[in-house]
């Protein structure tokens, strides 16, 4: 379909500049109320959300009737041909169309949209039905030869006949499938959990968040009906674009997930994010350290406005540039003018300076087709209008997800030395040291030898792959833009990988890189909200790929102090450890209410601190054990003064006690906390934490 009219946007880099914060009440009060009644005449006219005819008057009407009439022009490149007949073709003609057909699959990474009765300029002029059943023959022999499959996904009508769309999708490998990744986001309560549950499960909620169970990783979780942990799931589509998840008979909710990927042609990888404020680090570690293609904002149709951690999402999606739809959740209980609410000030977010979107709301297949389309230029945001419990409009939702188109990007780092961006580690019985993240660049396989790094020192370690899965399947390779697992070894048999050697934030690298570790970095940021100004000596928490640490601002270009709204090319020192990072790479700072974005354009590799943030900052550190150790065991700790302690941390820690003589050591950090770790023989290691006059047992480790 004809992508809808886009309006430029003039301030990208300022997303949340200008979105002025207002709850849902004023929201209310801004909009017009409808009558909820059987007999209300919007009702009648547009359906039973009462919407349609009154938001059209927001959407651009002549871009919209557009759409069945004209298409875009035919481009040279990417995965969309038109064809204004193929009835019969000579055979050496039907070779140069198969031909073409390789190079349309090419594009888009196995799969291919032909428009079947459409001129190269985009005019619509439909056929005959026997010279369109005829085409399609032709189009169905050529998928044939490429070992594709074509399906007729929509017809519409020209002046002289019906033209049709046709999805051409490569048939399943082992070793290729287009792999989409979709990042889950919005407020708490908006119900991601028991959407990405009923998508990926095929069974309807109960109303009372039963779909969830299906996907929540802790028990608390269970407990408190709020996600605290990125989750991930699968969702699997055939070559004819029917969802493989559901499966036939009995078994359908025991499909795993190699019976998925295996019999896929395009697998979406879904990542369900935290909506509460409290856990809003770890969504902000899934946007940047996973690197969604797209995102999905689920937004309560309840609430008659937009609010809580609606906003601050959709500003970090705009900020790392990922293109954003949204589905409007709970439409079963919700009533005309409530929903009326929501989506008037949906749209109005959508439409502010620095935003500068275009909402199009999806009722029909034709909307699909178009939105898919022009998703991908970051422009439009298609938004769906839906319900887990009656099932309402959830099959224009999978339809959507099954031609969402694979980002180009990837395509192009393929051919790259490898680089993957390690977000988690484990420890494998039987195998040993795992780690999973998403490969930026290149390929990685079996038997390669590869550089893991940095550690705290910003060295790299030679080791070995042994083994790689994708989504749970054992693979022997695996290409850019795929989320995988990798078992490790060291290069040298007397060496050994245990997990505490890895940690969040370190790549897995080609020798051929020559990857260095920098202290300091320069980058070009934008303040988006900060209450007073920024100086020299500011330390925000950065989060750029899966790198997530502590830096203190050391230079602001030409400016003095840093407020609201500026921009400037400043630099960053890395307070704990040093870091691999990557040019042109995305960053995101936080500290309290302080946000900001921006891009890294220079790293410093040759240059080092006089002295290391902790001694700067401690007289006296760990005094009873190495330097070395003092200083890892330092850095696992010192998220203590940012409130950042888990079970990780906690684990990390104990296996560095461990090396520490029986006595135990004490780590002081400044103003904040005493963290003592303890090696008790025959018990493992105690490490208690200690803050002002209270005390308290952080935990142990056996």
């Amino acid at each position: 379909m004809a992508e809808v009219t886009t309006r430029r946007n003039t301030d990208n880099n300022d997303p949340l500049k200008n979105m002025r914060k207002h709850d849902g009440n004023t929201c209310g009060q801004e909009a017009k109320r409808v009558t909820s009644g059987p007999t209300s005449p919007v009702m009648e006219a547009s359906g039973p959300n009462g919407l349609d005819k009154k938001l059209c008057r927001d959407i651009d009407i002549s871009a919209l009737t557009s759409l069945m009439e004209h298409l875009p022009p035919e481009n040279d490149d990417g995965n969309h041909e038109y064809k204004r007949q193929l009835v019969e073709p000579e055979p050496s003609r039907f070779q140069e169309l198969v031909t073409q057909m390789k190079y349309r699959l090419a594009e888009g990474q196995g799969e291919a949209l032909y428009e079947v009765g459409v001129e190269d300029d985009g005019t619509v002029r439909g056929l005959t039905p026997e010279d369109l059943e005829k085409s399609l023959e032709t189009l169905f022999a050529m998928a044939k030869e490429v070992d594709a499959v074509a399906t007729v996904v929509m017809e519409r009508t020209g002046p002289l006949g019906k033209a049709a769309t046709v999805l051409v999708r490569a048939q399943p490998s082992e070793a290729e499938h287009v792999e989409i990744r979709v990042a889950i986001c919005g407020n708490v309560d908006s119900g991601k959990s028991t959407l990405l549950g009923v998508l990926t499960k095929g069974v309807l909620d109960n109303g009372r968040g039963g779909a969830r169970l299906q996907v929540f990783r802790h028990k608390h979780e269970v407990d408190s009906g709020r996600t605290s942990a990125i989750s991930q799931q699968v969702l699997g589509f055939s070559p004819t674009g029917e969802v493989l998840n559901y499966g036939d008979g009995l078994d359908v909710h025991h499909r795993s997930w190699g019976d998925i990927v295996n019999q896929s042609s395009k697998v979406l990888a879904f990542f369900d994010l935290a909506g509460h404020e409290r856990y809003f680090k770890t969504t902000l570690f899934g946007l940047t350290g996973h690197l969604p293609d797209y995102a999905m904002l689920l937004v309560d149709s309840n609430r008659g406005g937009i609010i809580g951690m609606t906003r601050e999402h959709l500003g970090i999606c705009l900020a790392l540039k990922v293109p954003v739809f949204v589905v409007i959740t709970k439409t079963d209980v919700c009533s005309a003018h409530v929903m009326e609410q929501t989506v008037q000030a949906l749209f109005k977010l959508l439409k502010r300076p620095g935003v500068r979107k275009l909402p199009v709301l999806v009722r029909t297949a034709e909307d699909v087709m178009s939105a898919s389309r022009a998703i991908s230029s970051g422009a439009v945001v298609p938004i769906f209008l839906a319900s887990c419990v009656t099932g309402e409009s959830l099959d224009l939702l999978r339809s959507f997800l099954n031609h969402l188109p694979a980002r180009k990007e990837w395509l192009e780092a393929q051919g790259s030395p490898a680089r993957l961006h390690i977000d988690d580690s484990y420890t494998v019985q039987g195998v040993g040291t795992v780690v999973t993240g998403t490969l930026m660049a290149g390929r990685v396989s079996q038997g390669t030898s590869m550089l893991l790094g940095p550690d705290t020192n910003g060295q790299f370690k030679e080791v070995q792959v042994k083994s790689v899965r994708n989504k749970r399947v054992p693979v022997k390779s695996s290409t850019a833009g795929q989320t995988v697992a990798v078992a490790l070894k060291c290069k040298h048999a007397r060496e050994a990988l245990k997990r505490h050697d890895v940690r969040k934030g370190m790549v897995l690298v080609d020798r051929a890189l020559n990857p260095e570790a920098v202290w300091f970095f320069v980058a070009e940021v934008v303040i988006l909200v900060h209450p007073t100004t920024m100086r020299v000596g500011y330390t925000p928490v950065i989060h750029t790929v899966t790198v997530r640490q502590a830096a203190r601002l050391e230079m602001i270009g030409d400016h003095e102090v840093l407020r609201t709204g500026d921009r400037a090319k400043v630099t960053f020192q890395f307070l704990y450890r040093p870091e691999f990072l990557v040019l042109g790479s995305h960053l995101v700072f936080r500290e309290g209410r302080t946000k900001g974005i921006g891009t890294i354009v220079e790293v410093q590799p040759g240059v080092k601190p006089s002295k290391p943030y902790w001694k700067n900052h401690s007289s006296h550190l760990l005094k009873k054990s190495p330097p070395t150790q003092n200083q890892e065991l330092h850095c696992e700790h010192a998220a203590l003064k940012r409130g950042e302690w888990d079970g990780d941390r906690l684990r990390r820690a104990a296996a560095l006690a461990h090396t520490l003589p029986d006595r135990g050591a004490e780590i002081a950090i400044p103003d904040s906390t005493l963290v003592t770790c303890t090696k008790v023989p025959a018990h493992g290691v105690k490490l208690r934490a200690r803050q002002g006059k209270s005390s308290e047992v952080a935990g142990s480790h056996h």
